[in-house]
């Protein structure tokens, strides 16, 4: 089912995000999770490319099995690094011969060891060019990244939040955001993306923090900015993982409850293939059901809704 007709109905919707595994034990820790996760009845999953799309067969071949094997909704990752637009027209062409119907169009990462990103000879330089290509000639539901804390090469918050309007124009259904640990970023966020004409659904997107030194890397290669308060309770704990972990699932379950009760249109979970901390937080979410109880009346799901919330999980 296209994402952008779930997002239509009247439930908010949560999805996890996997990597396609680059081992054995990767790919015993994949299908463990999609097996536990399965049962809270996600409204889909996606599949990352690796850096330079190196794994980009891997993926599609992954949503494919998801969707046959699981039953899931599955949306593949697909950038333009390191392709040309016949072969990029050739993985769209495989994956509407399978039956797949939403992409999230990214520009994507430099191959390993390469810092700074090229365009490809004979192929694309944007993600607006992208979606343009997708919008045009494939059926696909197109999402898209966007981020709350302005993306690390933007010259500018403005400069970034009109990249995403001409992205949007081009042909995205719905965006999801790069991951954070402060809702008011967010909020601040969707008011100037809506004040722009952003009218799309954007999908807060959240990492639930199972190891310190992992969410410190995370947030660094992504630019997301760890509060203080939240850095001092995870080292307060020391080596303490399971402290790490039980701490990290209450802080997220708060994070989500928050968001959720003030109308965002779901919750995009990345979970770096492992399911307890995922499973945890949204079986408490869907129990308490914090959509049904907003704490502020309306929604922020689309443009009619610019007001300031606060945010507690600051």
């Amino acid at each position: 089912m296209r994402i952008d007709e779930l997002l239509a109905g009247p439930q908010p919707v949560f999805s996890f995000e996997f990597f396609p595994p680059k081992t054995e034990a990767g790919e015993q820790n994949l299908s463990d999770a999609l097996a536990e996760l399965r049962a809270l009845e996600p409204s889909f999953v996606s599949v990352t490319y690796g850096a330079g799309g190196s794994t980009r067969a891997k993926t599609i071949e992954i949503v494919k099995r998801i969707r046959r094997e699981h039953g899931l909704e599955a949306m593949a990752h697909f950038t333009c690094v390191g392709a040309t637009v016949p072969q990029l027209r050739g993985a769209l062409d495989e994956m509407r011969a399978a039956g797949i119907e939403n992409v999230l169009a990214l520009r994507g990462d430099p191959p390993a060891g390469q810092r700074e990103w090229t365009k490809t000879e004979g192929g694309l330089e944007y993600s607006r060019e992208l979606v343009e290509l997708i919008a045009a000639d494939y059926p696909f539901a197109i999402g898209a990244a966007c981020f709350p804390e302005t993306h690390i090469h933007a010259v500018s918050a403005e400069a970034d939040v009109e990249h995403l309007v001409a992205k949007v124009n081009a042909g995205v259904d719905f965006l999801i955001t790069q991951l954070f640990f402060d809702n008011a970023f967010y909020f601040d966020f969707l008011r100037r993306a809506r004040a722009a004409g952003v009218e799309v659904p954007i999908i807060p997107g959240i990492m639930p923090i199972t190891k310190v030194a992992q969410v410190e890397k995370m947030a660094a290669l992504c630019g997301s900015v760890i509060p203080d308060g939240l850095s001092r309770e995870l080292h307060a704990r020391g080596e303490d993982e399971e402290a790490v972990l039980d701490f990290g699932v209450a802080y997220a379950t708060l994070q989500c409850a928050e968001l959720l009760a003030a109308g965002a249109p779901g919750i995009h979970f990345y979970t770096l293939n492992r399911s307890p901390a995922t499973r945890a937080i949204l079986g408490a979410l869907k129990l308490a059901r914090p959509w049904e109880r907003a704490v502020y009346p309306g929604s922020i799901s689309s443009a009619s809704a610019t007001r300031g919330e606060p945010s507690a999980a600051s």
